[in-house]
């Protein structure tokens, strides 16, 4: 049977009429006249809206959408990656090229069929597929593609399905192509593994088959266009005004600080906010696997480490990348996570001159994170003792930044404890601030916790005197546990 045969039995097999079109000008105007994108959008969502069935595709108009697809990629070719054509020019010529394709397939296809038809093919050409608007949605901060028909999203800290799909395992292949082509990566049954990221810094990590079952895998974390400050961080409870001051002054006065968390819980986030506190005029170094961090600061050199080619040559790490760092005169140095033996450089810049370094850890506690670094620093391959790790640990790192993502979905910062240094075999550490669990939690699940002082005044007070950084005693004053309603 026919294509054309096909759409014509489509329209008419008891699919509810389409909405009568939109006005002269919107997605409903004859071909070749102009129509806004809200037109087209709107047109598109009432297409959706048409089927009955979220997420679920017409098979006869994916096939349209195949053929089109595949005859503009034929006639524009060279043209879409053509760096002289701006954005909008290189829309237009597609969508001049769009419209053509329709006029020769002649589908019988209503407005909105065709305004969605035009809108597919728009994101699979000049953006990324049926992601895109997810990309584009403020409130979506984790994407996730668990195979063509399965697609994860994380909202307000609750992961969720939502109802776009990839045609078939080819399309979706397509599109992480793209992304990974992009910053100069590959992925191939060779290399089935990749991160990569986005224009705009979201981090990017696909893997495909044979590693996969069910198709490729994707997973995009967001980065939002303008990061977030301290103030948005107190604003959604990650942390009191006290501690944000006292963190604002351990950055200022040089301390080596450790951020830990497990994933997903907002590491590199808090530790963008901590480099904004660097002071303008200092030279820093970023090295980063992907880059995500977003400082603002002039005088910022970033690095970012390199796999092997297709020939198993050219690697660069981050270890590498760090050892070079200290030849390049930083001020400071931030690594975006220590991962393997990079581990034992990094406390070997922090205990040569290279104060106020910041990288992060996963781990889930305070105590773990030293367990964690002790294990990483011996991935780098010498036969060191572990009293003398740990003698490097506690005369490197001063503070440890704990963050947690709890049950309700929110990112607390759970510990803020202080290396204070060495009782016999053991890493002695103290509690600057701690989450206040006991507070509970409230009808809709939220923890009414929040993070206070201990009490406890801590050693390198004096450090940051010494630095003309003077913290009062009210920072530190321990506050009584908040009543908890009911009890």
């Amino acid at each position: 049977m026919s294509l054309y045969k096909r759409l014509h039995e489509v329209q008419n097999s008891g699919t509810p009429a389409a909405p009568p079109p939109p006005a002269a000008g919107g997605a409903g105007a004859a071909p070749g006249a102009p129509s806004g994108r809200g037109g087209l959008a709107a047109a598109a969502a009432a297409a959706q809206a048409r089927t009955g069935i979220a997420g679920r595709r017409d098979p006869v108009l994916d096939e349209l959408r195949q053929r089109i697809h595949h005859s503009l990629i034929e006639e524009l070719g060279p043209i879409l990656y053509d760096s002289r054509l701006s954005e909008e020019e290189l829309r237009r010529k597609v969508h001049e090229a769009l419209q053509t394709a329709l006029a020769q397939e002649r589908a019988p296809l209503s407005a909105a069929d065709k305004a969605q038809l035009i809108q597919d093919v728009s994101d699979d050409i000049l953006g990324y597929g049926p992601i895109d608007p997810l990309l584009r949605d403020d409130d979506v901060s984790e994407i996730m593609v668990n195979g063509p028909d399965q697609v994860y999203v994380e909202r307000g800290g609750k992961i969720q399905k939502d109802p776009v799909t990839f045609v078939d395992e080819a399309h979706l292949r397509r599109i992480i192509d793209k992304i990974v082509g992009q910053v100069g990566r590959r992925i191939d049954e060779s290399t089935p593994m990749c991160d990569a990221r986005l224009p705009d810094g979201s981090r990017v990590n696909a893997v495909i088959p044979p590693l996969t079952i069910g198709g490729p895998y994707l997973t995009i974390r967001k980065f939002k266009a303008d990061p977030l400050g301290i103030d948005d961080l107190i604003r959604f409870g990650t942390l009191d005004a006290n501690a944000a001051r006292f963190l604002q002054a351990c950055v200022v006065g040089r301390l080596n600080i450790i951020v830990s968390g497990g994933t997903g819980t907002g590491k590199t986030t808090t530790l963008n906010v901590l480099s904004s506190f660097i002071p303008e005029g200092e030279r820093i170094v970023t090295i980063e696997d992907a880059k995500e961090l977003q400082l603002h600061q002039d005088h910022v050199l970033c690095l970012e480490s390199r796999p092997p080619n297709i020939e198993g040559r050219g690697q660069v790490t981050i270890r590498d990348l760090v050892k070079n760092a200290l030849r390049m005169r930083p001020d400071r140095i931030v690594v975006g996570e220590c991962r393997a033996g990079e581990a034992l450089d990094m406390l070997q810049a922090m205990n040569t001159g290279h104060d106020g370094s910041l990288t992060t850890v996963h781990a889930n506690t305070p105590r773990d994170t030293l367990s964690r670094l002790e294990t990483l620093t011996l991935m780098a391959g010498f036969d060191l003792p572990v009293r003398a790790i740990r003698e490097q640990m506690a005369s490197a790192v001063d503070l440890i930044i704990q963050i947690a993502r709890l049950r309700d979905g929110s990112r607390r910062v759970t510990h803020i404890t202080e290396v204070q240094g060495m009782e016999g075999d053991v890493i002695t550490l103290q509690d600057i601030f701690l989450f206040d669990f006991s507070a509970g939690v409230d009808d809709q699940g939220r923890y009414r916790g929040t993070l206070k002082p201990t009490g406890i005044r801590p050693k390198f007070a004096e450090k940051l005197l010494t630095e003309g950084i003077r913290l009062g005693p009210e920072v530190f004053q321990a506050q009584p546990p908040a009543p908890v309603a009911g009890r």
